[in-house]
């Protein structure tokens, strides 16, 4: 049987894998192996990064719900149990954006909160 050689196909895949080590410093960018590891390593964190933007918006989102309530003198768990109990099916990100952007129509779903 004949031996075929690999050659042109992991010259492929070395390109490929150094195309998306470009920018990368050092070796990083210019060796195969280090390369790919640093790749692999990238892959995961931007995985990692897209769950925790998320979480991040989240918090900011009750960071300013709460601090909007302090002049209410009313708490952040309070108001989002008052919310509930009156059915009013405001999510956090809605509720964030009409702070910054509408203020009074923030105060009119406190007070009939309250109410």
């Amino acid at each position: 049987m004949t031996r075929v050689k690999s050659t042109s196909i992991k010259h492929r895949r070395h390109k490929k894998i150094l195309k998306q080590a470009k920018g990368y410093r050092s070796a990083r960018s210019k060796l195969v192996r280090t390369a790919n590891e640093a790749i692999m390593h990238a892959g995961a964190y931007a995985y990692a990064g897209r769950k925790q933007r998320k979480r991040q918006k989240r918090s900011d989102w009750i960071v300013t719900i709460s601090a909007a309530l302090v002049n209410h003198n009313l708490s952040y768990n309070s108001f989002i149990h008052l919310l509930k109990k009156n059915e009013i099916t405001l999510d956090r990100k809605v509720l964030s954006e009409l702070i910054n952007k509408d203020r009074s129509t923030f105060d009119n779903i406190v007070k009939q909160v309250i109410k």
